[in-house]
């Protein structure tokens, strides 16, 4: 057993996650001075009619083990009667619980790395429908897990589905503004010049993570619905209606935690162009881009917008990192950071809670102290 931690670590990678647990597992070694792997090979080889199993390829008998999953990775495929079928999240979760089944309780503990939750948007009943995030988070307890770490979730009240085990929401707030300074110039964190918007309502509380650290006023779209028609499964948009402070003359970040169609973060775009934004950025920590991404090219062409800022938590097409518009966040030391703590039972409560570190990057951008933004 390492020095300090609960057990010797153990790192399994899900199909679609091996470059991004390549570098968590770089941090871990040069941390711990180590040169074996932490990487665990494991694998869900399936039949022919499309059916798998679950297989832990060496011994994980009394180790920690952290399973880094993202159940959006649409690039991943297998034969199902000799037909190539892409994995939806449903079978991203399922390999997910054979892995598990597989360790088959040999594991000291089991903690799920998985960035983007699992149905993290079917978080609440309005009719007669299923509650599939708090099923799916009760189903991995049931198996065993300890803890589930997820980034920037949708409604993290679902964690509500399991009180007494651990549930870890984490938000790349400083890794965000760290990029914004790193990419693009002249950027000012003065309220005179700067404004943090929501999109919506249910983003205020992320915005607000941002405003309080950074000393900059919220402003917030307030969509109206149609409530008496859904299309595509949700109630129509029917009008944005802005609830803040002043826009004209100031750069606005607008802030969510994912770009699916994109229609709703276009439309915020171009109401605040017509109420005079200088520039427009975007944080989103995942960017889906679901119906590709024409409209964000003609958005951009028609200076809609400057940047959208997004993550390397999910999968994104090389198309999508190509775009000019697009800049990519690396995640992967901060997750590192997560795992290390946790594998030596120390507290995260700074990783969740990253002000003091932000604070200090703005001293050093008034000039108190070197800017290292490496």
């Amino acid at each position: 057993m390492e020095n300090g931690t609960v057990a010797n670590l153990g790192l399994i990678c899900m199909k679609g996650c091996e470059e991004f647990g390549n570098k968590v597992e770089y941090y871990l070694q040069k941390w711990h001075g180590i040169s074996k792997d932490c990487m665990i090979k494991a694998d869900c080889p399936r039949f022919a009619t499309g059916e798998a199993k679950g297989l832990i390829l060496e011994s994980v008998r009394g180790r920690d083990i952290f399973i880094i999953v993202d159940p959006f990775n649409y690039s991943i495929t297998y034969k199902m009667y000799g037909q190539e079928v892409p994995m939806s999240p449903d079978d991203h979760f399922q390999d997910l619980k054979r892995v598990i089944a597989a360790i088959g309780g040999k594991a000291k503990r089991i903690t799920v790395i998985m960035p983007m939750l699992y149905e993290g948007r079917q978080h609440k009943r309005t009719f007669r429908e299923s509650l599939d995030c708090a099923t799916a988070l009760q189903e991995l307890v049931h198996m065993g897990v300890s803890n589930i770490v997820t980034y920037d979730a949708h409604d993290a009240r679902v964690q509500n589905a399991i009180p007494l085990s651990g549930f870890d929401n984490m938000s790349p707030t400083y890794q965000m503004i760290k990029a914004l300074v790193r990419n693009v110039d002249g950027i000012t964190f003065d309220p005179e010049q700067l404004l943090i918007v929501s999109p919506d309502e249910g983003g205020i509380s992320r915005c607000l993570a941002y405003s309080s650290v950074l000393n900059l006023d919220v402003g917030m779209f307030y969509k109206r619905r149609n409530l008496s028609q859904i299309v595509n499964g949700s109630n129509p948009i029917e009008s944005h209606e802005y609830i803040g402070n002043e826009i004209a003359g100031k750069d606005v970040i607008v802030i969510d935690d994912m770009i699916s169609s994109g229609g709703s973060l276009i439309d915020t775009f171009e109401h605040l162009k017509e109420k005079g934004a200088r520039r427009i950025f975007s944080f989103i920590t995942f960017g889906l881009f679901c119906n590709g991404l024409d409209k964000f090219d003609k958005a951009y062409k028609e200076g809609l917008f400057d940047k959208i800022f997004i993550t390397n938590l999910n999968y994104r097409p090389q198309a999508v990192l190509d775009r000019p518009w697009i800049v990519d966040v690396d995640l992967s030391k901060y997750t590192a950071y997560v795992i290390d703590a946790m594998n030596h039972d120390a507290s995260i409560g700074d990783l969740i809670d990253p002000n003091k570190k932000i604070v200090s990057l703005l001293h050093k951008l008034k000039g108190d102290e070197p800017v290292d933004l490496g």
